[in-house]
């Protein structure tokens, strides 16, 4: 009784029953037919729970790894598959993780007297057919069997008695009634089992001549097509605090709400995961139609919590993904970053190529091969010795190297210290959606040490060349310093961006509708009509303007100092022109109706300008294209004016540009109108795309005057809901869980008859109400700032809907939408609404989704702000683009993009010549200052744009570029204060 054993049997185990024989068998993870060697020195006795509740124990030594113990379980079992299968245990924090195969035993269990491990599946494979032996599928079923006792593995009633009719054939064979009820009676096999008794007794009796086998074989086919089949949750929340669960599988990382999956993100999609502190991060790789790429963030309980949920995603990954057993990494030689944990084992192809090919054959002991591995293993070892110390050479010799330099300078420059921020450091940064694809658990580096996130922090890579400051330096000797130089040379790099925008409606669009044929031959016409002769004029127009630079700059053998340094004749010349085509410019407003009304009527029509707006070229809805010509005439206005402005009554210029602007202002005069419907009409119907709910939103009469998030309170508190301000009508919504990434509208507030006014409630400084006709009132809180804008607006709406003699018009698609005024106050919104109210998850499956996910509308939901049409228009009077410098917070390099500036969003090229833009980040909510003392930014014309943590410096090459980007800056975030000097 004293004498210790191996293995201590009780009960028959789950290989008995398919009459396996008491050898050791084979090895799960190494070929072979011995057991594992079993290290000397101290032994414990350690448990281990069978799939079938029957408990082993196992003596094993205190330094045997976790492999050693699981090669000990797979041998007693006999199992050849035991790949898919794990150990997990409940460790010292009550946490039930999975044993490592590669650290100590004793490492992981403090207390082995007192703990269980089980023997469970790990890995949850498609197809039970790729399960080669009896035995394995024999264990899969047990593991159903326990997962549908535990309520683990949910399913409806007709699943549920089905998969309990396979498991009774199995245990007591064909269908006998008595036998089965009182079967039945003495096992429970799912919780609310009695209800289900004559379906199961009914489904049993479908199934005589089975053999177990055969049973379990159908128990696998039906359990295999659960949503829950095989999924282990684990609980976490998305970033608006949304209660949600993480899961894997053989397809990728799964989420679920409840027991419902509501997104999925394949392997192939997925760059990277990984986790910081309690935040688990997924980042995916860039759609082929989108210029951007996601990171979606989830907060988990702990970190703990996360680094179990990773670890089990990077071996599912390895196992289902991989061909062969990842090798491990070497270890640094001076430190090491982040974890070091690898997936352990065979990958399920070479447990299925060694099932198939070796058919268990011994494999005969050769001396021969033993000498040879002793060789390779002593030549890899001196290899790796020989190349560390290659190492440490190479780095001593550099920072000699360095040192010497250094002091070079330093003894050239006596007196004079290096700034930190004087070096041109190496610019670490990755275009959102354009970096290589990268393996699943690479690093990505960001600007202020934090990972990138949806909306607020895009990282460019090495898309523009770092610029020293001595180039900076000799640059602004050789080229004009005069401020009419400026001011022409902004005139041609924004010729540059709006010939680029023509170019993508003349050439490309037009391409793709002439191979449709649901497109009217009037639409053809009529864009054909409008925009090409405006391509040859500005194209023409570019080359003089290129052509006036050069020589201004220097940079030609024709220039006669004096002669070319002025830009009023150029335009002079060229507005004559332009006024020639007043009838192409007045068309415009025309084709977004015209297109409108055909898409309309072709959803084919739609699906492709839906496809074309995916495209990374189309960087902004189509209708803002098509606009681009009337907004244009507004920025020649200004240029020119900042010209006459700048110049004395004595310049030679003054009188070309003053003649050229009073031509601008009469011709703008006379689109003005007509340009002022059509932005309110395109702002419209880029509404409508963002809505769910509503029809008719693009009327001639309606007029859009603000759209914000905001809190408002309801029967479950204060909620997150955007709301919709027009000249008759107050729409409020929510962001839902849907494929195309609306929002969904749960109510209308009319505006006729309604009052407004501020007040102080429960406890909050900055709550107003909306007072309707019976004075029953909605409430909502907001910030000081966004109130009063709220409030003003809300004033000039309700004044707007009184002077209006129409009827009240319905938004909502459904009149059981429409809530009395009545059930606003009261108003209890479903789990439903507000769950989809509070999650930020987006279906990336669906392309629309991924694209409608960077509108106005969803960065005012992310960055809790609204716009008004009056930000709208300032933003479109700002547009600017040229090149600029630019720096992280924590690094010293500046590097040089082309910038565009428009839509409330800055874009990234590396030159103006790109097809597309590398990145963009939207400016909403963003702040613009200058540096402070503290931050060592010590060069001029620099300006910052920060929201929370996110800091980018922007450096220009002159005083009146640096006013320029600033204020065109403050137009896109809409910024109403800049700084003193401005």
């Amino acid at each position: 009784p004293g004498e210790k054993k191996t293995m201590v049997e009780q009960e028959p185990t789950a290989g008995h029953r398919l009459g396996a024989p008491d050898t050791l068998g084979i090895s799960t993870l190494e070929a072979g037919q011995k057991p594992p060697a079993v290290p000397s020195g101290r032994r414990a006795a350690v448990r281990v729970r069978m799939l079938d509740d029957s408990e082993e124990i196992f003596d094993v030594s205190q330094r045997a790894s976790g492999k050693v113990l699981f090669e000990m379980v797979c041998a007693h079992l006999n199992l050849i598959e035991g790949d898919y299968f794990g150990l997990e245990f409940q460790d010292h924090r009550k946490m039930t993780v999975w044993l490592d195969l590669l650290k100590p035993i004793m490492k992981q269990i403090r207390r082995p007297k007192h703990t269980v491990l089980r023997f469970v599946v790990k890995f949850f494979p498609p197809d039970h057919g790729q399960l080669m032996e009896e035995l394995t599928r024999y264990l899969f079923a047990l593991q159903i069997r326990q997962d549908l006792a535990t309520g683990r593995l949910t399913c409806t009633d007709s699943s549920a008695a089905l998969l309990v009719s396979h498991i009774i054939q199995s245990e007591i064979g064909d269908f006998e009634e008595t036998q089965c009820r009182q079967h039945l009676l003495n096992n429970n096999y799912i919780p609310d089992q009695m209800a289900l008794m004559d379906k199961i007794m009914d489904f049993h009796h479908t199934h005589v001549g089975h053999t177990p086998a055969e049973s379990d074989y159908q128990l696998l086919e039906v359990s295999r097509r659960l949503e829950m089949y095989g999924i282990r949750l684990h609980p976490a929340k998305d970033r608006e605090g949304t209660k949600l669960s993480l899961a894997v599988a053989h397809t990728g990382v799964l989420v679920f709400q409840g027991h419902t999956r509501i997104n999925s993100f394949n392997w192939s999609k997925v760059r990277k995961l990984s986790f910081k502190r309690k935040r688990f991060l997924i980042k995916l790789r860039p759609d082929l139609n989108s210029t951007y790429q996601d990171t979606l963030e989830f907060v988990m309980a702990s970190r703990d919590c996360c680094k179990v949920f990773w670890k089990i995603c990077v071996e599912y990954h390895a196992f289902f993904r991989l061909f062969e057993e990842p090798k491990p990494k070497p270890k640094p030689v001076l430190f090491s970053r982040g974890s070091s944990f690898r997936f352990s084992g065979r990958t399920q192809k070479q447990v299925m190529d060694y099932v198939k090919e070796t058919e268990f054959k011994k494999l005969p002991f050769d001396s021969l091969d033993f000498s040879l591995s002793l060789f390779l293993s002593l030549s890899r070892s001196i290899f790796i010795y020989l190349s560390i110390l290659l190492f440490l050479s190479l780095f001593l010799f550099l920072f000699l190297s360095v040192l010497i330099c250094l002091s070079l300078y330093l003894f050239h420059f006596s007196g004079s210290f290096l700034s930190p921020s004087d070096g041109a450091g190496l610019s670490v940064s990755l275009v959102n959606g354009h970096r290589r694809g990268d393996e699943l658990n690479a690093t990505i580096p960001s600007p202020d040490g934090q990972q990138p996130s949806p909306l607020t922090s895009p990282l460019l890579n090495d898309a523009g060349a770092l610029r020293t400051d001595d180039e900076e330096e000799n640059r602004r000797k050789r080229f004009p310093t005069d401020k009419a130089y400026f001011i022409a040379k902004e005139l041609l790099t924004t010729e540059r961006t709006y010939l680029k925008d023509l170019e993508l409606i003349t050439l490309t669009f037009q391409s793709v509708l002439s191979k449709e044929e649901c497109v009217p031959e009037s639409l053809r016409k009529l864009l054909k009509s409008s925009f090409e002769p405006l391509h040859t004029y500005h194209s023409d127009f570019l080359k003089e303007l290129e052509q006036r630079l050069a020589l201004w700059e220097g940079r030609s053998n024709a220039h006669i100092k004096g002669d070319y340094q002025r830009i009023g004749d150029v335009m002079l010349k060229n507005t004559q022109a332009l006024k020639m085509l007043t009838a192409q410019l007045q068309k415009h407003a025309e084709c977004v109706g015209e297109l409108e009304k055909a898409c309309v009527a072709s959803r084919r029509l739609a699906s492709v300008c839906r496809d074309f707006e995916l495209q990374k070229a189309c960087y902004v809805p189509v209708n803002v294209f098509i606009l681009r010509p009337l907004h244009r005439l507004l920025h020649y206005k200004q240029i020119l004016e900042r010209l006459c402005k700048h110049y004395p009554a004595t310049q030679p210029d003054f009188r070309d540009s003053g003649t050229v602007n009073a031509q601008l202002i009469e011709l703008e005069a006379v689109l003005r109108d007509s340009m002022l419907k059509t932005d309110n009409y395109q702002r419209l119907l880029e509404l409508q795309k963002d809505l769910l709910g509503v029809e008719g939103l693009a009327v001639p009469t309606r007029e859009f005057i603000r759209l914000g998030c905001l809190s408002k309170l309801s029967g479950k508190g204060l909620q997150q809901r955007m709301f919709f301000l027009f000249s008759d009508v107050l729409l409020y919504t929510s962001r839902g869980i849907t494929a195309s990434n609306q929002f969904k509208v749960h109510g209308q507030l009319p505006l006729r008859g309604m009052t407004v006014r501020a007040e102080r409630r429960f406890g909050f400084k900055t709550d107003f109400v909306h007072y309707c006709i019976n004075l029953r009132r909605a409430c909502v809180r907001a910030s000081i700032s966004e109130m009063e804008k709220w409030m003003e607006d809300l004033k000039m709406a309700v004044d707007l809907a009184e002077d209006c003699s129409g009827p009240a018009t319905s938004l909502l698609t459904n009149s059981h939408d429409v809530k009395s005024p009545g059930e606003w106050a009261s108003e209890v919104e479903s789990e439903d609404d507000l769950g989809g109210s509070r999650t930020s998850l987006e279906r990336h499956g669906n392309s629309s989704a991924h694209h409608r996910g960077n509108t106005t509308v969803h960065v005012c939901w992310h960055r809790n702000t609204s716009v008004s049409m009056l930000d709208f228009s300032i933003a479109t009077e700002n547009q600017l683009s040229g090149n600029l410098l630019r720096k992280f917070k924590n690094s010293n390099g500046w590097q040089k993009l082309w910038v565009v500036f428009t839509n409330f969003s800055l874009f990234f090229y590396k030159t103006h010549q790109d097809e597309f833009p590398l990145a963009s980040l939207p400016l909403l909510g963003y702040s613009v200052t200058v540096p402070a003392e503290s931050e060592n930014i010590h060069k001029d014309y620099v300006f910052k744009l920060h929201f929370k943590s996110h800091i980018y410096y922007f450096r220009s090459e002159s005083e009146y570029s640096f006013e320029r980007y600033a204020v065109c800056a403050c137009g896109q975030t809409h910024t109403r204060v800049l700084f003193k000097n401005i």
